[in-house]
């Protein structure tokens, strides 16, 4: 069984500061890169972010980057914006082959969720991390 781990537990920040998220699966992705990250807003599908744990996708800002390889990857956003509110979500790809078969496993985790704020708070964002 493989799973996930995810830090720090919570976090807030305010916009234009700098947010990091960890995505930590027991075994190896698949070629130590197969790891992606996804944006989700309220009521839209995931948004791909990031693939093979490095390269943006197309349209995705720069402050957008992702680094690590092997088990241990993160996603980090420099100077987050109130746009960047919503899910994320860390996609691990892995194959593990013994003598008689290959076992393909995708896992689909939640890292991180977004919290706007409004009212007194008018024009600050606070990121919260579950």
């Amino acid at each position: 069984q493989i799973t996930v781990t995810q830090s720090p537990a919570v976090k807030a920040v305010l916009p234009g500061q700098t947010v990091s998220m960890s995505c930590k699966t027991s075994t190896a992705v698949h070629n130590n890169n197969h790891i992606a990250w996804y944006l989700q807003k309220p009521g839209e599908a995931p948004k791909l972010l990031i693939r093979y744990a490095t390269t943006r996708a197309s349209g995705i800002p720069d402050r957008f980057s992702g680094s690590g390889s092997g088990s241990d990857f993160t996603l980090t956003i420099s100077g987050v914006q109130a746009e960047d509110a919503g899910d994320y979500y860390c996609q691990s790809y892995h194959e593990i082959s013994s003598w008689f078969s290959t076992k393909r496993m995708e896992i689909f985790h939640l890292l991180l969720s977004c919290l706007l704020l409004d009212g007194d708070m008018s024009g600050y964002s606070c990121v919260v991390l579950f």
